[in-house]
C-alpha cells in the first residue's frame, strides 16, 4: 500500500496511468470495430479516448521547463555521445510538450483559432526525433557493453588457454581462406554476436526495458505522420506496452536507465 501511495502521488504516474488508458481504449475500439460492435458503443470508447488525451495534456502543462531543466543537467555529462543524445532529445521533448500544450489551449477553447492538424504534425515530429535519439543513445550503451562483454571473454579463455568459444575450429580445408570456409564463418560471427547481445540485454533489464519502451514507442509518430501506416491496433498495442513499461520504472526505479 505504500508503494502505491507513493506511486500515485507522482505526476508522471497519473501521466502513465491515463497514457496506459487512451492506448488501452484504442486498441479496445479497433477490436471492437472489426468484431462489429455498436457504433454507440465504438462511439463511446472513442470519446473516452480523447477526454483521456485531453486530460494528459493538463497534466503536462510545464513539463516543457522539466525537459529543458534535464537538458541542462545533461550538457555536464562526461562522455560526448551520451551527452549530445540526451541533450538533443531532451530539447525535443521540451519542443514536443510546447506543442502538446498549445494543441490543450485549442481544444479546451482558451484559443479556438488553433491549426489543430499542424501543431499535431509539428507534436509528433519533435516527438519522433526524440525517440530517434533516445535509441541512438540505447544503441551506443549496448555496443559499449558487448566491446566490454568481449573484452572480458578474451580475458578469460586466454587465462584458461581456450579457443574459439564452444571448441569450434576456424581453420582447416574449409577455413576462412577458402571460398567454402567463409558463409560458416560469418554464420558463426553472426551467431556470436546475437549470443553476446542476448547476453548484455539480459545482464542489463534498465537498457533492456528502455530499448523495448522506446521500440514500441517509435511506431506512434511513424503513423501519426504517415511515415509507416501500422494502424490503429498496432499503435493502441504499442502504447499499452510502452506506457506499462514506464509504469514498471516508476514502482522500480532501479530499472530506469540512467543516466
Amino acid at each position: 500500500m505504500d508503494a502505491w501511495v507513493r506511486f500515485s502521488a507522482q505526476s508522471q504516474a497519473r501521466d502513465r496511468l491515463c497514457r496506459a488508458a487512451q492506448y488501452a481504449c484504442s486498441l479496445l475500439g479497433h477490436t471492437l470495430q472489426k468484431h462489429g460492435a455498436s457504433p454507440e458503443l465504438q462511439k463511446q470508447i472513442r470519446q473516452l479516448e480523447g477526454h483521456l488525451s485531453l486530460g494528459r495534456k493538463l497534466l503536462r502543462l510545464g513539463n516543457s521547463a522539466d525537459a529543458l531543466e534535464s537538458a541542462k543537467r545533461a550538457v555536464h555529462l562526461s562522455d560526448v555521445v551520451l551527452r549530445f543524445c540526451i541533450t538533443v532529445s531532451h530539447l525535443n521533448r521540451a519542443l514536443y510538450f510546447a506543442c502538446d500544450n498549445v494543441l490543450w489551449a485549442g481544444k479546451s477553447g482558451l484559443v479556438p483559432r488553433v491549426d489543430q492538424e499542424k501543431w499535431s504534425q509539428r507534436s509528433f515530429r519533435y516527438y519522433l526525433f526524440s525517440l530517434i535519439m533516445n535509441l541512438s543513445r540505447d544503441v551506443y550503451e549496448i555496443r559499449l557493453l558487448m566491446e566490454q562483454e568481449s573484452s572480458a571473454c578474451s580475458r578469460r579463455q586466454k587465462g584458461s588457454g581456450g579457443g574459439v568459444p564452444g571448441g569450434i575450429e576456424m581453420g582447416g580445408p574449409g577455413g576462412p581462406e577458402t571460398p567454402a570456409g567463409s558463409l560458416p564463418r560469418l554464420v558463426l560471427k553472426l551467431q556470436l554476436r546475437v549470443l553476446l547481445l542476448a547476453r548484455v540485454l539480459r545482464s542489463h533489464p534498465p537498457l533492456l526495458l528502455d530499448v523495448v519502451r522506446n521500440a514500441c514507442d517509435l511506431f506512434i509518430p511513424l503513423d501519426k505522420l504517415g511515415l509507416w501506416r501500422c494502424g490503429p491496433g498496432i499503435v493502441g498495442l504499442c502504447g499499452l506496452v510502452s506506457s506499462i513499461l514506464s509504469i514498471l520504472t516508476l514502482i522500480c526505479p532501479w530499472l530506469r536507465l540512467k543516466p
